[in-house]
């Protein structure tokens, strides 16, 4: 072959590649562009017409008639024209009675200050920023399978518990990271699964799976403390970082709202919140609605935060931190939390760590409570292993609630003092 020949046929090849390049390009459509971080962000809460309220519309995003809904997006619209601010997206709330505009902050502004501007606004509910928030847990440590390994097994005494409950068909609110539904011990424990983070990668997450595992793992590895409950896994938190001692797993005030109003909207008897930030005025409402609606919220306890943290510290959420807390505040509940096997991506197992996981396993006790008791509200149905302690009577706190005998009466369940917070 000649060498001229030779350079039209690099020139052809080099020419059909760069031609393959430009369709695939095509085909993928422009990258999507990384999100803004939530610190840089804003709410802004418009005031819904009573008269549009629906409480049981069965998706938050199709509520509103076209012409309210396109009033309020003229007013956002103004308000960030006027403040110098990006109108990202909104999210209906019927529950709250708002609907959510979310605006995006130019750098070296203050969102509080914008939020406050913006509060002033007659035509606002109000307005507040971003907040993050972070979940109580520490990184997997080591594997495990053991069910004589799990604290629970011993400190809880599961085998007994699950004689008289399980949790069975009890809906749980998993709000958190992705959990791996493919999991051995998941797989077929989840009920309802949805999405408020779909701009971070869709894969399985280490906080999320974990929690998962201690409220409703099957048995094949370890045992869920309410193994026939029902899960509905909320993805509102993501991972970042490797799958290792730095990862951290965050949310953000608005993803955690999303979820919490579609938990509402969709019954969930128990609501799990293994995480702590700063106060939020439109998720302290939702909480109350929750509440109001007979759902049991159980919160993380962060002892590095004032009260607690949020939303521990809010009123009729139930606040747990693990027993590595030597001496819990007043009205804080105390549970395993301190090498703990559970679920991990993967199909595998782990040891964990934090408050989160605390959190967990008393969720898993209230969806055991509500098989046997469906009205049982709240720390009210919880027994003290102990009087002026945290630690919590499991065995005496079913048989109360159900009703059965005298929370002293049977398999050494007495020396219980029932204390109630």
């Amino acid at each position: 072959m000649t060498p001229r020949a030779w350079r039209a046929v690099v020139f052809g090849v080099t020419l059909w590649l760069t031609t393959l390049g430009l369709v695939g390009a095509a085909l993928s459509g422009p990258a999507r562009p990384d999100p803004p971080p939530p610190g840089q962000q804003v709410l802004v809460l418009l005031r819904l017409p009573p008269e549009h309220f629906r409480p049981d519309s069965a998706y938050s995003g199709s509520y509103g008639d076209g012409q309210g809904r396109g009033a309020r997006r003229r007013i956002a619209s103004r308000l960030a024209r006027e403040n110098g601010l990006t109108l990202v997206d909104d999210w209906p709330m019927p529950l709250v009675g708002v609907d959510c505009f979310i605006m995006t902050v130019a750098a070296g502004r203050s969102p509080t200050e914008v939020a406050q501007r913006l509060s002033r606004d007659p035509a606002v509910a109000w307005s507040e920023p971003m907040s993050v928030y972070h979940a109580q847990g520490g990184a997997p440590a080591a594997e495990g399978r053991l069910f004589r390994a799990q604290p629970a097994a011993r400190e809880w005494r599961l085998a007994d518990l699950h004689e008289i409950a399980t949790g069975h068909d009890v809906l749980v609110a998993v709000i958190d990271s992705m959990i791996e539904e493919t999991h051995p011990d998941l797989l077929g424990q989840v009920r309802i699964s949805e999405d408020f983070v779909p701009e971070h990668p869709v894969k399985a997450e280490q906080h999320g799976t974990g929690v998962a595992g201690i409220i409703a793992a099957k048995g094949v590895g370890i045992v869920g403390v309410a193994p026939r409950a029902r899960l509905m896994a909320l993805r509102a938190c993501w991972q970042t970082g490797p799958p290792t001692s730095q990862a951290t797993t965050i949310c953000d005030s608005l993803s955690l709202a999303k979820a919490l109003h579609f938990a509402i909207e969709h019954n969930a008897q128990v609501i799990n919140l293994s995480l702590s930030g700063p106060p939020d005025p439109l998720l302290g409402r939702l909480l109350d609605v929750a509440v109001a609606r007979g759902a049991i919220v159980v919160g993380a306890y962060d002892r590095a935060a004032p009260d607690g943290g949020f939303p521990a510290s809010h009123a009729g959420v139930v606040a747990v931190a693990d027993e590595a807390l030597d001496a819990p505040p007043t009205g804080i509940y105390s549970a395993p939390g301190r090498d703990v096997p559970t679920t991990q991506p993967g199909g595998r197992w782990f040891l964990v760590n934090g408050s989160s996981y605390a959190a967990a396993h008393v969720s898993g006790l209230f969806a055991v409570l509500r098989e046997r008791a469906p009205h049982s509200r709240g720390s009210s149905a919880l027994v003290l292993a102990r009087s002026g302690g945290g630690a919590i009577d499991t065995c005496a706190t079913l048989l109360r609630a159900s009703g059965a005998c005298d929370c002293a009466c049977a398999h050494g369940f007495g020396n219980s003092a029932i204390v109630r917070r």
